[in-house]
């Protein structure tokens, strides 16, 4: 049996962005009768409507659906979730690992939606330091707990590509609430997503 994604796109909007970028192609001073460039218009269309796909989706739906009344009132820590985002400078990617820290208030929310909430918000075009409070204000408002922690660590290409041509360089952002914001809380947040094991 052979895999079939699925993937739905609007078809206006791929017309139209289809025209966009062959007309980028042109200005360029590629040939977009060539072969390989054939079917880039409608590619390129297509990917950066699933880049930007976190605009039509709503996180704190998303973390409502998934709400549970429990009794435990010690971290819950979600680390390493994988970023993948573009930058809103120069629309070039930026990507990294989330790390997401919420201690409950008498609710919990399923593990899997606080990934999908990094997704909403990093399926958009970004900076590093509002999409870091983005998703500790959701968070936030959604479940309502005793304090909220997120931590960003993520390499940019318009600093690696472009501009200073950094390689090696990360940039981290973090914010915090509640009871994050005392430095043992805070502290044990730090040494428990320092911790590679």
């Amino acid at each position: 049996m052979s895999y079939k994604k699925k993937e739905s796109y609007s078809p206006k909007d791929t017309e139209s962005l289809k025209k966009k970028y062959n007309d980028i192609l042109k200005t360029l001073g590629e040939d977009v009768k060539r072969e390989g460039l054939l079917k880039t218009p409608e590619r390129a269309s297509k990917a950066m409507q699933f880049l930007t796909q976190g605009y039509d989706q709503d996180p704190i739906k998303i973390l409502k659906g998934a709400i549970f009344k429990e009794g435990y009132n010690n971290m819950v820590l979600v680390k390493d979730i994988e970023l993948y985002s573009l930058c809103e400078h120069h629309m070039l990617p930026f990507f990294g690992k989330v790390h997401v820290a919420y201690i409950p208030n008498g609710h919990v929310v399923g593990l899997s939606k606080i990934p999908r909430v990094v997704d909403v918000f990093a399926r958009r075009l970004q900076v590093q330091e509002r999409l870091t409070h983005q998703i500790l204000d959701s968070i936030d408002a959604a479940l309502k707990p005793l304090g909220v922690a997120v931590v960003i660590e993520a390499a940019h290409m318009c600093m690696m590509m472009r501009g200073v041509q950094k390689q090696n360089s990360t940039t981290t952002t973090s914010a915090f609430t509640g009871v994050f914001e005392k430095a043992e809380t805070r502290n044990e947040f730090l040494r428990l997503i320092s911790n590679k094991n």
